[in-house]
């Protein structure tokens, strides 16, 4: 029994993070499109006519069938019923429909047809849903946004599907073992597809003598064929283990509605799911403005034409830098020689600030905010060993709580003060930018492996999608009051390079302290309730 046991996929070492590379890899393609139209809010303006209101409404589209027609709940449901592999492709496939759609709306093709007459005439009210004010279209509307709504609600649906998924196969491959560190691990290669956003977008929006925003979504489209390919891929590998096991699949133990009560019911639960939400509307939203934050309260001087930091090639050699600087930093926590591991440390840093140098240089701000996950993926691993082997997760939340609360203030009101310090406004912005992604990376790191902790392991597809169907309403909601906010803080018909983003940041930086106070919350009940949340998850 012994025999057969070491002979199956999941203990070997080299498998188990194969099986993990294939789904990070997918959320990595997927991360790309989320933001895929983020560096270029500026240009969506100018080539679309989108102000801050239609760019956050097309924005918070993402997640509205999750939120308000339940979608992630049946989500959960489909997971515990048919199991990881079959919802991995099935999410991957959703997400390449809603891609193709939005490409379209954004698409040269739209304009024109009679899909933009009818999206101009149609959709500007929506019976119940303005009524309660949650409409994701609203009278005059650009066309393109309504109809790029519509496929961004799409690709949310399958993403958020994808999310839920990826945490619930880490589980089954990891736990017991570093699960910490793989659902660590799985967000830091994930999040390297938001600096790969804000380094590409612009590039094939601006590649050749004619802008075409375009030409970014269809970037994002590729993408997505990429991520489905490696869903089919770990399909195949997961039908695999369950051979070698004998175990199976989640489909055979049946879902029952009582299962959502008992997780409602748990307190611990309530307070994980209100932590998640808040401080993910605290990033995600921000994501989507970070780079228009950039524009508007630094000063950058665009290099000319025949210099070398415009050419297209600088993009690619960025990019190779920023590969090394997470590939160094990462591959350093797993060096048992201390020599090889301050080589690779000292190696990681060193590229860090050539990239930094090279973003400054080229004067832009999607390069200097694509730096946001470097740090992260250095101490990704670092962190997830340290939970893995000693607890404190909840902990790390609070710590997570007042570096976010200490970036967005910084935003607020220090970084503008430096603007017109062409050398120390991209420095506060860099130190900034990279203590945020570092601060973004204790979540997934200890938020959820604790989940396991908390309910039966034949409903964690459920209470997974729960708690991802509570984070959208805030992914749904904060990209919209942020646009709301940018247009009713700023005179009308103000550029979209010199808006004042104060008051959207001091309300995120609000949601942070929101997420700090229940943090200690958290620690007290699991204190007395011993939920085993500060615990490792490695037992000797």
């Amino acid at each position: 029994m012994t025999q057969a046991i070491q002979k199956t996929l999941r203990d070997s070492a080299a498998m188990r993070w194969t099986a993990l590379l294939l789904l990070a890899l997918a959320m990595f393609c997927s991360y790309i499109f989320m933001d895929i139209l983020s560096p270029i809010k500026d240009l969506m303006q100018e080539t679309r006519g989108w102000d801050s209101t239609a760019f956050g409404t097309m924005q918070g589209s993402e997640v509205f069938l999750n939120v308000f027609v339940f979608f992630l709940i049946f989500a959960g449901i489909i997971l515990d019923k048919m199991g990881v592999r079959f919802t991995a492709v099935l999410s991957a496939a959703v997400m390449l429909v809603g891609a193709c759609v939005k490409w379209y709306a954004i698409s040269e093709s739209f304009i024109g047809s009679g899909l933009e007459t009818w999206f101009t005439n149609n959709l500007n009210y929506i019976p119940i849903f303005d009524e309660l004010g949650v409409s994701p279209f609203y009278q005059g509307m650009p066309a393109s946004a309504k109809f790029a709504a519509c496929g961004f609600m799409i690709f949310g649906c399958g993403c958020e599907m994808a999310g839920i998924t990826v945490s619930r196969g880490i589980v089954k491959w990891f736990k017991g073992r570093e699960m910490a560190l793989a659902m660590g691990s799985e967000m830091a290669l994930a999040r390297l597809g938001v600096a790969t956003c804000m380094i590409f977008s612009p590039f094939f929006a601006k590649l050749g003598s004619e802008v075409s925003v375009s030409r970014s979504v269809a970037f994002g489209v590729v993408l997505m064929c990429i991520a489905l390919i490696m869903t089919i891929v770990y399909f195949f590998m997961d039908k695999q283990l369950d051979a070698q096991t004998g175990e199976a699949e989640e489909k055979d133990d049946p879902f029952k509605i009582s299962d959502i009560g008992k997780i409602l019911s748990d307190s611990g639960f309530w307070l994980v799911a209100l932590l998640c939400v808040l401080y993910y509307s605290a990033i995600f939203p921000f994501q989507k403005y970070a780079v228009n934050m950039l524009q508007c309260n630094l000063t950058l001087t665009e290099p000319g034409t025949d210099s070398f930091w415009s050419s297209p090639s600088v993009t690619i050699v960025q990019y190779i830098i920023m590969l090394l600087v997470a590939a160094a930093g990462f591959a350093s926590n797993f060096q048992k020689k201390t020599n090889m591991k301050y080589t690779l440390l000292g190696l990681s840093i060193l590229a860090l600030i050539t990239y930094c140098y090279m973003g400054y240089m080229r004067q832009t701000a999607e390069s200097i905010f694509a730096v946001f996950p470097l740090l992260a993926v250095l101490i990704t691993p670092i962190l997830g060993n340290y939970l893995d082997n000693h607890g404190k997760a909840v902990s790390m939340l609070i710590l997570g709580s007042l570096l976010l609360i200490g970036c967005h203030l910084t935003f607020a009101f220090i970084l503008p003060m430096f603007k017109d310090s062409a050398v120390g406004g991209v420095i506060i912005a860099y130190t900034t930018i990279l203590v945020l992604g570092a601060s973004f990376s204790l979540v997934p790191a200890s938020l959820w492996p604790s989940v396991p902790k908390l309910v039966d392991a034949k409903v964690i597809g459920s209470a997974y999608a729960l708690i991802f169907w509570i984070q959208n309403i805030g992914l749904w909601l904060f990209p919209l009051l942020i646009g709301k906010v940018l247009d009713a803080t700023n005179p009308e018909g103000a550029s979209a390079t010199e808006l004042d983003y104060t008051a959207p940041l001091v309300m995120l930086a609000c949601l942070g302290v929101a997420a700090l106070i229940l943090g200690f919350i958290l620690k007290a009940v699991d204190k007395k309730k011993g939920l085993g949340l500060e615990e490792a998850n490695i037992k000797d």
